[in-house]
């Protein structure tokens, strides 16, 4: 498992993927069923919900890796630039997590190689500890934006009522449901 993650280096990391082209998307679903190796649902539509993280990978061979974590000290969302291997021990593994490459997924496919104009944090403050927590990354390129986020919905199935903050990942593909999960808006 990799250390605790400071301010500073998620800066850089956003900094790493800025100018870049997604190459392949994997998402890392948990497994369920009766044997343990059935990948839980995780296409909602308008949002993904890949559980345990998100690796990207960029045209120049480099990998990134969205996951929840908490080195903030409240759950939120943390990017490295390292594979999912560094993260999740169990990929394949009954009851662990799979491997799921959407790159051509219609939500991803616009992204995909397309250049990074912009990759945003947003952060949650708690304004009495004074501590910040990343909620959520967006991905934008000139046509399109994707947040991948530390969330999920309240209930299951899921109804209109998400939360951020909690050890699951969920991206999201639309402005006006990233404001429904609670991600405010970046400048």
């Amino acid at each position: 498992m990799s250390s605790p993650l400071t301010e500073v280096e998620y800066e850089r990391t956003a900094a790493m993927l800025r100018g870049g082209r997604i190459h392949r998307v994997v998402y890392y679903p948990l497994m369920g069923g009766e044997d343990g190796c059935e990948a839980e649902e995780w296409d909602f539509g308008t949002w993904h919900q890949p559980t345990m993280g998100v690796e990207l990978s960029t045209d120049e061979g480099a990998c990134f890796s969205a996951v929840w974590g908490s080195s903030f000290d409240h759950f939120g969302l943390e990017v490295f630039p390292e594979p999912m291997t560094a993260h999740l021990r169990r990929i394949g593994e009954p009851f662990g997590s799979t491997a799921v490459d959407v790159t051509d997924h219609p939500r991803w496919s616009s992204l995909a190689a397309r250049k990074l104009t912009r990759v945003d944090i947003t952060w949650s403050q708690d304004t009495e500890r004074e501590l910040r927590t990343p909620n959520a990354i967006r991905l934008c390129s000139r046509e399109k934006a994707v947040w991948i986020a530390a969330g999920s919905p309240a209930e299951w199935p899921p109804t209109e009522v998400y939360h951020l903050g909690t050890d699951d990942v969920m991206v999201v593909f639309t402005a006006e449901f990233a404001a429904r999960v609670g991600i405010p808006s970046v400048g």
